[in-house]
């Protein structure tokens, strides 16, 4: 058993698209493309304008660029893999690409909470202590959240994705996603995998979940200094600098809660709705972040602008 063990580990893994509708891959391939393109040239326009215009070089800027920035990654790490199933049928991964590919997914989504939280906590400040704002959040203590959240994320994920690495594989090398994900690889392992599965149930609650309800609270405390404002101006200004980072907390935890729910407790849902769930996470969050502060922030607005008027302005 275990010379079996060892040739059929060594086997590659097989990415799967949507199954029953391989004829139609081509056709479920564009609207990706264009979600994949669209993620890129938003993402990316908002990582330019935040360094090119002096005007955003604040705090809250900063922070929307680290949630920019986890958002490309998450499309770059998980696209390329998907539309090489859709359009090719390259449905081949080595091990290792494939744990890397699970270690930067799952990473990207504990950096993602963690930058919507120290977000929550700009805002905090802003509207808690504004007198102190920028003493407290200097670029020095910027950059100290920054690579706080990401050793955080990269070090509470690593464990169960160095395991992978020990583990047999001796069940079919069938993958249920066009990218690879923990979940999935473990139920191919020939092994205990007790610890795989209760730690990642660990890092959710003691991470993710922690961050809501810190996000949750910081808010009730931001409300209730609102709410003790005299000027009804002042402060409907106050809550609509907490109008786009709210949307983006809505969009990302709905989608989270969603995808787990229909994992829970959607055992007799079609697979294509599971599959599906799983693109809506990786795809929404990063395409509507920049729509969002695009519509309702006015710097962003205004930078857009004159980005996009330059060239005009020159002829």
């Amino acid at each position: 058993m275990p010379t079996n063990w060892l040739n059929t580990s060594s086997s590659p893994f097989l990415l799967t698209g949507f199954p029953g509708l391989e004829k139609a891959h081509h056709l479920i391939s564009l609207p990706m493309l264009v979600a994949y393109i669209s993620i890129l040239l938003g993402n990316g326009t908002l990582l330019f304008l935040i360094k090119d215009d002096h005007n955003l070089h604040e705090p809250m800027y900063y922070f929307l660029c680290m949630l920019a920035a986890t958002d490309l990654g998450v499309t770059l790490t998980t696209m390329p893999t998907v539309l090489g199933v859709l359009w090719f049928n390259h449905r081949e991964i080595g091990h290792g690409a494939c744990f890397s590919q699970a270690y930067f997914i799952h990473t990207l989504s504990i950096v993602e909470s963690g930058v919507l939280l120290a977000m929550a906590y700009d805002r905090f400040i802003a509207i808690r202590n504004p007198l102190r704002y920028t003493t407290i959040l200097t670029d020095t203590r910027v950059i100290q959240i920054g690579i706080g959240v990401l050793t955080r994320a990269g070090l509470s994920i690593m464990p169960i994705i160095i395991r992978l690495h020990w583990f047999p594989y001796c069940r079919s090398h069938v993958l249920s996603h066009a990218f690879c994900l923990h979940q999935d690889v473990i139920k191919l392992a020939c092994a205990d995998i007790t610890f795989n599965r209760l730690y990642p149930v660990v890092v959710v609650f003691a991470m993710v979940l922690l961050d809501f309800l810190i996000i949750f609270f910081s808010y009730v405390l931001i409300l209730k200094t609102v709410m003790g404002i005299a000027s009804t101006d002042e402060r409907a200004k106050a809550l609509n600098t907490c109008v786009s980072h709210i949307c983006c907390i809505l969009v990302f935890y709905v989608t989270v809660v969603g995808l787990t729910f229909i994992h829970r407790f959607g055992k007799h849902v079609p697979h294509v709705v599971h599959i599906t769930m799983s693109y809506i996470y990786f795809l929404f969050p990063p395409f509507m972040n920049p729509v969002i502060y695009s519509i309702k922030t006015k710097q962003i607005q205004s930078g857009l602008l004159r980005l996009f008027s330059l060239p005009c302005s020159r002829t």
